[in-house]
């Protein structure tokens, strides 16, 4: 990759946004999507089960270890009603974004086009270009629901795939099973791979998340991607996987080694026990973001002369869309500095034109989110009233 490629690619746009929260003591961050809490006990407890092993400091299979594989394939079994078919393999990874990484240099060369839905989330838009491959942005409707007419129109004889990301990251919407079918039935019909990012599957309310992969005799051109970051506390464990077609399982495995060899072995031991509390961990996880989530979207209605809020069913998202003529970083900007609050400028995840701020609320206790919301509120008020 040359110079000028990696210039096309955005910056990051969390470390930007940590920097100016460090250079404002004192900041709440909204911001960032991670979940407060730590990994359940049993995840914890295979630490010892890791180091009792002299063998495991020496690389492991690039797959995964077989353990975790059986431990994925009955969890895909249970709660995704996804039966590995003899056309699908399991691959775990070094967190998901790996396995989206993984994903798009496997199925394309360079020009080749894939299919986001706009708002898109920033690190597959980044994949791609790193890739040298082309993002095609496919806008969602005014709720952020999916917009199949739109998404065939789109296909191109370059396009290699479609990426959903349900519940989504960054606008909370949760697709319906009837327009993820219809997507996974385009992109059979046109011979392309549907990437489905399933990240936030646990973080659903009042919605049903839906695996594509599960349809049957979808195997040969779906690509599930999941990780254990977010319903389990992981984020720096660096354990995700992926469910693809067995004919992509030796390109993906080439990549895989080069880049990393084998996911970190002691984090998959882990995961390991991280799956053993199963969903169960992951409930009683979500019944304190649910009440953060409500106290969140009760003070934005208090302001909805300033600030539209869609419906956003799933994941810690809320992605609302403010009226005024500032762009969404110049606003962060001054939420930071002047009332001590950060979220997420909507111009990261592709939105250009409007001002967009993504709020985050995964990640803080109630009594802190009651403090970050209300700045954000009045910031909003001081801000956008004068």
């Amino acid at each position: 990759m040359n110079a000028f490629r990696m210039q096309a690619v955005q910056l990051p746009i969390i470390p930007v946004v940590g920097a100016l929260i460090r250079s404002c003591p004192g900041t709440i961050s909204l911001g960032q999507g991670i979940v407060g809490y730590s990994p359940p006990p049993q995840a914890i407890a295979q630490i010892t089960q890791f180091l009792s092993q002299s063998t495991n400091h020496a690389y492991q299979a690039v797959e995964g270890i077989a353990e975790l594989q059986s431990a994925i394939a009955h969890k895909l079994a249970t709660e995704n009603q996804i039966n590995l078919d003899p056309y699908s393999r399991i691959v775990v990874t070094a967190g998901s974004n790996m396995a989206f990484m993984n994903a798009v240099l496997a199925i394309t060369d360079p020009g080749d086009e894939i299919i986001l839905q706009t708002p898109y989330y920033f690190n597959h838009e980044m994949a791609i270009v790193m890739a040298s491959g082309r993002a095609v942005l496919v806008p969602t409707d005014e709720t952020y629901q999916l917009q199949p007419d739109a998404i065939r129109q789109a296909i191109t004889a370059k396009t290699r795939a479609i990426v959903t990301v349900s519940p989504n990251n960054p606008t909370g919407a949760v697709y319906s099973e009837a327009a993820l079918r219809e997507v996974n039935e385009i992109c059979r019909s046109h011979n392309l791979y549907h990437i489905s990012d399933e990240a936030y599957e646990s973080f659903t309310y009042g919605a049903a998340h839906f695996s594509p992969g599960s349809i049957p005799d979808s195997g040969k051109h779906t690509i599930s991607i999941y990780t254990l970051s977010k319903a389990y506390g992981f984020a720096s464990w660096r354990i995700g996987y992926m469910v693809l077609p067995k004919h992509l399982s030796e390109s993906v495995r080439k990549i895989q080694d080069t880049i990393v060899i084998c996911p970190p072995v002691i984090s998959q031991y882990a995961a390991l026990g991280a799956l053993e509390a199963g969903a169960e961990f992951c409930r009683e996880k979500l019944a304190a973001i649910a009440q953060v989530r409500e106290i969140v979207l009760q003070e934005l209605d208090r302001i909805p002369d300033l600030c539209t809020v869609p419906p956003a069913k799933g994941a810690f998202y809320f992605l609302i869309k403010v009226h005024t003529d500032l762009t969404s970083m110049e606003l962060v900007e001054r939420l930071i500095r002047e009332h001590g609050v950060a979220t997420l400028p909507g111009s990261t995840f592709g939105l250009e034109s409007g001002c967009y701020l993504r709020v985050a609320y995964g990640a803080l206790p109630k009594e802190t989110a009651i403090v970050g919301i209300g700045r954000l509120v009045q910031g909003l008020k001081a801000i956008l009233e004068k």
